[in-house]
């Protein structure tokens, strides 16, 4: 049979555009060829085109790539692990591959990523041993276990370049002169004792190359298995289940047997809330909506005649704020709560049983995706620790897949990054064996608790105390990885400078003429960096560089790699020492292209992710948020493989920030909007997506309708009825047996044309044909007659294909900037592009095609991160989210418009979401209104009477209730509660009146907005953890606030000067003023408080521009309405 040995070399580089004998063997319809690059031993790639190749006879070998699919038998086993799939699985995660439009995709084979020592042993600049063949100077092939590995039973050490050339050529060992034999050695041949999960064709029986048929090249082979599912017979009788009816149920293997006859048992549960807490909850809220129908009549049919003026402002301001009140707190009817089973999971999934004796794990797969731009405002430390907190994860490590964009394509962060794999190799085993929590190594060895409670083993404290200085040593070599660049990249460059003047003698050029060489930045293996450079030059800027893709750690083995004592520093015995897969991505940019900041970047991670693993779940972090409870992503795979789990969008989880003041000042924590409205919202059709911390149905994010097995099935009757058989199938009926086939992709989207695939999806076929095993991945189990569309049980337990440069070629173009041309990427498929806040429109277009989605709050936070304590970040931060919701209002992603899948009350909270900016314009107006009917002496009412007095105490008594109950069901604090009122007229008189300002002139005028990064770093190293919280920096924004404080503290003063002097004074009219003005001034505390800052560090010119525009409105009013002078005694005070 025709073996992975005829594959090329990885000399012969190709792009994603094809190559031949391969799916991909057609020009892509942007008109890319195919293109070959041989990279020399300098490092200068000698490229070779198709058309220089005699096409007229048979190919070389050096570029055939054809795969026969033979079922595997007793005696035709598969070779998928022999040494050309481990050596060019070596070779991908070795290489750099780059590419773009209208460029040659390269895969660059790096001797070292970092200059430090590496400790992985399969990352490039690991040490190893020399290949023995003359004349070169590559290293040895190794396995997982960094031991070399030798083809030939004579153990001649050979490198994967060479080893690939001879296998070509001859086909002869260079060492003893005979020939190789596949698949021969001990450690590489299928072992038929294990009893791994069967890779055979999956339930449909089809055989395509995307079909089981094709995974099952890296599993093992079981002999019962594949009697039983191909119902054949193999010497004499059947060794598993005789067919004695003839036949078997399809759709189900022998694991199915073993989940069905258990009693079925749900992952989760909702937990309602207490009816003595939630009855009055929602009494209180129709007894205030009643109580504000009658006051605001009688506000209305009760004018103050005397300053009709101030009344009409006031009441249209309080006509708005109980329209936003009712948005507010409609949503918050039916809040719930929910509970996982974590042992049931595992019970389900992990557990061995007679079909599965090692205990495979039948979880799906899950992408986990980080995302940074600027090293410099997102410390390459922080998103370090993020990334080992993942790799460490409780999750069957063969399941996972990592993935870290870098949208700045800085050498900085890919050489932190690899500093990190290398490291994980350390701290992901030790996290293993001693049970650690946090796993993320800054925040565990920072925890102010005993470190060895709950700790039984005897070496904790010995490995704790290696791993600590390991950690110390990574975080010093991380930090100086800007001077080693610097230092680097200096004295190639002075190299570079030396070789251009001795050429220029050579050549007897002017020896006055100016030497110009390109200030490059240079890698650790002495070439050019393709990203952007320290100085920019033309492609290697930030908006203008290749594609560049890197799989630092390759995908690990099905099966545990269990630790020895002498492997590494610690004692690593009985403990998996297998690392997830991890790749660094850093799409292509261009002048001229937008690349719709974070949005385009997690779209180009779905695409890179659906052709190099395809998990069906996909988990976004920020750099940093990092992984806190280690089975947070456990937690969230009970819903999604729950009873009904197919309907489910996605799992938000809450947000949890770390180094923010006791206080909690400017209300950084949020509890009211994450334990509050989000749980609330869980209970109609699911939380709003907030950006992060958040696990995602694949499929749900390719621009498809939920699941309906009911149409489905009717849509295939009708099918069959007219005779195609093309596409007949069995209809998806009630019983699980039926309803466990992948859908084809006019099942998927009736409204969708195969042949028009392209035009939503782009041009890869790779991409193509991950969309419908993606989804049928992530379905439940069809262990249960209710649970309609499901996968039958040990489907999963495949391990995944190789990886091989093809497949990371077709991922670099699925990168390139021209990809998303003239398809729906960014309007109905993917992150949605056109707004700042590209998160809520994701989740609003979801929630808007019927999906839903929910909340999972667990014991142990699921992620933690950070957030901006500064006042002006904060208010920075809270702009940018206006101004989306802005945007959102004035868009076609207005709730006002959705669809009729979007309930009622959900549409309301997103009505809202577009809605609450705007609040700002009313709340401004009322904050002055204290004032003005202070320097009036008049009063938004008429009298100051017991009907008016009636009606404040009734709202007022029906806030508290809500506010007491809403903390006791949604567990949040008093002082957390009082916390977000205080911040909400902060940043209503302030950011949410510029985003109302910026949203306004971007629909009119069309003027873009930008924003910057908000600041990872904590600052300067000192002993004051929240020194940034006392740090004032000056912003426009503050202006509004101060201006509000210093009216109202001045309309007091004379206000009670005045009535003081008057001799007939009006009190309850001036009481009712200083009321609402010191309720203003209240809600404003903690910005006084911040703007004073420390130290008196306030810029003085701040408080000279808030008093000028204090006192001349002052004057201002006294000038347009003086106060009367008529009965007053000598020496009554007088308004100047």
């Amino acid at each position: 049979m025709a073996s992975l040995n005829n594959q090329p070399s990885k000399k012969a580089i190709r792009t994603p555009g094809g190559s031949a004998g391969s799916s991909q063997g057609k020009a892509n319809s942007s008109g890319q060829t195919v293109k070959f690059a041989r990279r020399t031993s300098s490092g200068r790639y000698v490229s070779l085109s198709r058309e220089d190749i005699d096409m007229s006879g048979e190919l070389s070998g050096d570029y055939m790539n054809y795969t026969v699919h033979i079922p595997p038998t007793p005696d035709n086993q598969p070779m998928d692990t022999s040494v050309a799939v481990k050596a060019e699985e070596q070779y991908v995660s070795n290489s750099l591959f780059t590419g773009g439009f209208n460029s040659v995709t390269r895969a660059h084979l790096m001797d070292k990523v970092i200059d430090s020592e590496v400790t992985h042993p399969q990352m490039a600049g690991a040490k190893g041993s020399a290949c023995m063949m003359p004349a070169c100077d590559g290293k040895v092939m190794k396995d997982e276990r960094g031991v070399d590995i030798t083809p030939c039973d004579c153990r001649f050490k050979i490198c994967r370049d060479c080893y690939m050339d001879a296998q070509k050529d001859t086909n002869l060992c260079p060492g003893c002169k005979e020939p190789y034999r596949m698949g021969d050695l001990d450690d590489d041949g299928p072992d038929y004792e294990r009893g791994g999960a069967l890779q055979l064709p999956g339930p449909d029986g089809n055989r395509d190359n995307m079909s089981m048929m094709k995974r099952n090249q890296t599993g093992e082979f079981d002999h019962n298995r594949w009697l039983f599912e191909t119902r054949g017979t193999y010497g004499v009788g059947n060794a598993f289940n005789p067919p004695e009816d003839g036949g078997y149920d399809e759709g189900f293997g022998p694991g199915s047997m073993d989940a069905t006859e258990k009693a079925f048992k749900p992952l989760s549960r909702k937990i309602p809330i207490a009816a003595a807490v939630i009855s009055p909850y929602r009494l209180l809220i129709f007894i205030r909506f009643i109580v504000l129908c009658f006051f605001l009549h009688w506000r209305v049919v009760h004018p103050n005649n005397d300053a009709r003026w101030l009344w009409m402002m006031s009441i249209v301001c309080e006509l708005w704020f109980a329209f936003s009140w009712i948005l507010d707190q409609t949503p918050k009817f039916f809040p719930i709560n929910r509970a996982t089973d974590l042992e049931v999971l595992i019970e389900k999934f992990d557990m061995p049983s007679p079909s599965n004796p090692t205990g495979r794990s039948d979880l799906p797969g899950i992408d986990m995706f980080v995302s940074t731009a600027d090293p410099e405002k997102e410390p390459p430390l922080t998103t370090a620790n993020t990334i080992l907190s993942i790799l460490a994860v409780d999750y069957p490590v063969e399941k996972i897949a990592c993935y870290i964009s870098d949208d700045g394509g800085a050498l900085l962060t890919f050489e932190a990054m690899a500093e990190a794999a290398s490291f994980a190799d350390l701290w992901v085993p030790f996290c293993k064996k001693h049970n650690i929590e946090p796993r993320n190594p800054d925040s565990y060895f920072a925890l102010k608790v005993d470190p060895t409670k709950n700790k039984s083993r005897t070496d904790f404290v010995k490995d704790r105390r290696k791993i600590k200085r390991e950690y110390d040593e990574f975080k010093v070599r991380i930090n100086g990885l800007p001077d080693s660049i610097r230092r680097r990249s200096d004295a190639f460059h002075a190299r570079e400078e030396m070789k251009m003047l001795k050429h220029m003698r050579e050549t007897g050029a002017d020896p006055l003429e100016q030497v110009k060489v390109p200030k490059a930045t240079w890698m650790a293996d002495g070439t050019h960096w393709p990203g952007t450079w320290s100085v920019p030059s033309s492609d290697h800027a930030k908006g203008d560089h290749s594609g560049i893709l890197q799989v630092m750690l390759k995908p690990p083995s099905p099966d545990p790699l269990m630790g020895g004592a002498d492997d590494k520093l610690l004692d690593f015995t009985d403990v998996d020492i297998r690392l997830p897969m991890f790749v660094y991505m850093s799409r292509e940019k261009r002048p001229g292209y937008d690349h719709n900041k974070k949005a385009g970047a997690m779209n180009a991670l779905v695409r890179t992710s659906a052709i190099l693993s395809n998990g069906p779940f996909i988990l976004n972090l920020d750099c940093d948020h990092y992984i806190y409870n280690c089975k947070a992503i456990r937690e969230g795979m009970c819903f999604m493989m729950d009873r009904g789990g197919e309907g489910i969008c996605y799992i938000q989880f809450p947000q949890r920030f770390e180094g923010i003041d006791p206080s909690d000042r400017y209300a950084n924590h949020n509890t009211v909007f994450f334990d509050g409205n989000m749980r609330a919202l869980d209970g109609l059709q699911g939380p709003m997506y907030v950006g992060t911390g958040t696990m995602f149905r694949r499929f749900a994010l390719y621009g498809f309708d939920p699941p309906n097995p009911d149409k489905v099935a009717a849509q295939k009757a009708a099918t069959e009825a007219t005779g195609d058989s093309e596409t007949q199938k069995e209809p998806l009926t009630a019983p699980p047996a039926q309803t466990t086939q992948p859908l084809t992709a006019s099942e998927l989207d009736p409204d969708l044309d195969t042949n028009l695939l392209p035009k939503r999806f782009g041009n890869s076929t790779m991409l193509a044909e991950s969309i419908p095993v993606a989804e049928y991945q992530g379905r439940p189990l069809a262990d249960h007659p209710a649970v309609k569309f499901g996968r039958p049980p040990g489907i999963l337990r495949v391990p995944r294909d190789p990886l091989d440069a093809t497949t990371v070629a077709e991922a670099v173009s699925a990168i390139s900037c021209w990809y998303e041309d003239k398809t729906e990427w960014g309007d109905r498929v993917g992150w949605i592009y056109g707004s700042v806040t590209e998160d809520v429109v994701t989740g609003y277009r979801m929630h808007n095609r019927g999906w839903h989605s929910v909340y999972c709050i667990t014991k142990r936070d699921a992620f933690r991160g950070s957030a901006p304590i500064n006042l002006t970040d904060r208010l920075h931060q809270v702009l940018r989210w206006a101004t989306g919701s802005v945007e959102i209002f004035f868009s076609r992603n207005n709730a006002i418009i959705g669809s009729m899948k979007l309930k009622i009350l959900q549409r309301l909270a997103y009505i809202n979401v577009g809605v609450y900016p705007f609040t700002s314009l009313f709340l401004i107006l009322y904050c002055f209104l204290p004032a003005l009917s202070l320097y009036s002496g008049q009063f938004i009412v008429a009298n100051v009477n017991v009907t008016f007095l009636a009606f404040l105490l009734s709202i007022t008594i029906c806030l508290i209730g809500l506010a007491l109950l809403e903390v006791k069901w949604s567990g949040i604090g008093l002082e957390e509660w009082w916390r977000n009122e205080q911040f909400w007229l902060i940043s209503g008189t302030s950011a949410h009146l510029a985003a109302v300002v910026q949203g306004i002139l971007k629909v009119i005028a069309g003027i873009e907005i930008s924003f910057t990064l908000t600041s990872k770093s904590a600052g300067d190293e000192n002993d004051d953890v929240f020194a940034e919280l006392h740090l004032v920096k000056w912003t426009w924004l503050m202006i509004p606030p101060i201006v509000i404080a210093l009216v109202n503290i001045i309309a007091i003063c004379i206000a009670v000067s005045r009535e003081l002097y008057a001799t007939n004074a009006q009190w309850a009219k001036l009481v009712g003023g200083c009321f609402f003005s010191f309720w203003v001034l209240a809600h404003l505390y903690p910005f006084a408080k911040g703007l004073m800052g420390r130290r008196g560090k306030t810029p003085t010119i701040v408080f000279v521009w808030a008093g000028l525009i204090a006192i001349t409105l002052s004057l201002l009013w006294a000038a347009v309405a003086p106060p009367g002078g008529g009965g007053q005694a000598a020496g009554q005070f007088q308004f100047p």
